[in-house]
């Protein structure tokens, strides 16, 4: 996948997917009475799932970057030596 077919995924693909959300979650609170008398722990597990997958996301992209920059400065070092 290129880099423009990233963006419009991005651009595209995340409010629409935000939006499914959201309406998952009125549905859920709609049908099922557990939703409505118990707002913390539905509070609570509407805001973990977000959440833990954008730190998810953001730990594997820093981890591939930090890897390649380490890849980049080991070569670099050694032809200078």
């Amino acid at each position: 996948m290129d880099k423009d077919n990233q963006f419009a995924l991005l651009v595209i693909g995340l409010p629409l997917l935000g939006l499914l959300y959201c309406g998952l979650i009125i549905a859920f609170l709609m049908n099922n009475p557990f939703g409505r008398e118990h707002p913390l722990i539905t509070g609570f597990v509407v805001m973990v799932i977000p959440f833990s997958t954008a730190a998810t996301i953001w730990i594997k992209a820093s981890a591939k970057a930090y890897k390649e920059h380490e890849l980049r400065n080991h070569s670099t070092s050694s032809k200078l030596q």
